[in-house]
């Protein structure tokens, strides 16, 4: 039995990575193929009724694991510089603004046409207004760099700004204006912790010379994430600003800095990390999508009111940020339009709700639907580019 334990994982990951190969010139993304892995793997195992552990209770593990990874993988392309300064604005903005509409909007009808209460309304709309950085950040390849780096900036805080309104509305018992100072104040904490143990950190990466170290770092972060998550601290801002200050060790560079670090060293050190990091993110994000497909509820997707919640919500997320895009920071609305995805972040929430508080209309199978759905979309908006591009040469006289 073992044997095949190993056999079929192995598989797993070759197959995931033909995937991700194929969706550089295919522009599938990985993520849905992954996912359709996952849900014909059930259908197999049902087909020649095989026995299997029940895995799904270690998903959220998994699933926090690899959205750690996956933003501080992200937050190592991050470069501060000074002509960036309006892209990084508009990105954070983007984040914040579509995020608090969506939400405001899904709970305003939740609870005036549907009758729920506030606090589970605005639970069940936070996890479906964060754009998924496991997703857009993964897909964001094939663009040009300063909508990459839009896409990065923005799914990264988005995720960040979700899970901090997520644990404020979940955790929350005294008043609204005690509860913002807490959270400030939390904030400002997680920004101190973060500098300090950073510092830290890039001191470790730097000056061990055993061969073993980058594990090491890794499970450092995984660990503070957790640490953040158990003072109800916003653990992903502290991931962020760790590679942040790494990608940009430039502006640390200085006559004193340099008489104890060797920059050129490491530099070499980080992307040595970077490159450890990246295939150790591929791992386990193949693994949670292939199991999320798994273990998903595939009759409840094909039902009329599951598909038309969930493909209400979809057109709710693309008219918002549709009309953000074009009146607000009035920026190019192809393909960054397209390019809002929800996935991982927002099945570890939706998981994370209080049986008492979850709601019947924004169920399981809704979840999948508005995921499966997004991705679709960022698909299309993947290959707009490309047919604009064709059909601007075919248009061009010959010669």
């Amino acid at each position: 039995m073992t044997n095949y334990i190993i056999l079929v994982l192995c598989i797993i990951v070759i197959i995931s990575y033909i995937f991700d190969i194929s969706g550089r010139y295919s522009k599938i993304p990985g993520v849905i193929l992954l996912i359709f892995l996952g849900i014909a793997l059930q259908y197999i195992v049902k087909s020649i009724a095989l026995e299997v552990p029940d895995l799904q209770p270690i998903l959220p593990v998994i699933g926090t694991v690899g959205l750690i990874l996956i933003v501080l993988d992200a937050s190592l392309d991050l470069k501060l510089e000074g002509r960036k300064k309006g892209l990084i604005i508009r990105s954070v903005s983007s984040a914040f603004i579509l995020f608090a509409v969506f939400c405001a909007a899904l709970t305003f009808f939740l609870v005036d046409f549907s009758g729920y209460s506030l606090r589970a309304a605005m639970l069940n709309s936070i996890p479906l207004g964060i754009i998924s950085s496991s997703v857009a950040i993964s897909s964001a390849i094939h663009l040009k760099p300063d909508d990459k780096e839009f896409i990065i900036y923005e799914s990264s805080f988005s995720d960040i700004f979700g899970i901090i309104f997520f644990d404020f509305i979940l955790l929350s018992n005294g008043s609204l204006g005690q509860g913002i100072m807490d959270l400030g104040l939390k904030s400002i904490i997680t920004i101190v912790v973060a500098l300090i143990t950073t510092l830290i950190l890039a001191i470790l990466l730097h000056k061990i010379t055993y061969h073993v170290n980058y594990v090491i770092i890794m499970t450092s972060i995984v660990l503070l994430y957790v640490l953040a998550k158990l003072f109800h601290l916003p653990g992903l801002l502290l991931v962020l600003i760790f590679g942040m200050v790494l990608s940009n060790n430039h502006l640390l560079e200085n006559n004193v800095v340099r008489k104890y670090v060797d920059f050129n060293k490491f530099r070499t050190d980080i992307k040595s990390f970077k490159t450890i990091l990246t295939e150790f993110t591929f791992i386990v994000r193949s693994f949670f999508f292939i199991m999320f497909g798994f273990y998903a509820k595939v009759e409840g997707l094909f039902d009329p009111d599951n598909l038309l919640t969930g493909g209400a919500i979809t057109l709710l997320i693309l008219l918002i940020r549709f009309l953000f895009f074009r009146t607000v920071i009035r920026t190019k609305l192809l393909p960054l339009t397209f390019f809002a995805p929800r996935g991982l972040i927002t099945i570890l929430l939706s998981i994370s709700i209080p049986s008492a508080s979850r709601l019947p209309l924004i169920n399981e199978e809704v979840i999948t639907i508005v995921i499966l759905f997004t991705i679709f979309i960022m698909m299309i908006g993947n290959m707009i580019p490309e047919r604009k591009a064709v059909s601007e040469g075919e248009s061009q006289p010959s010669g």
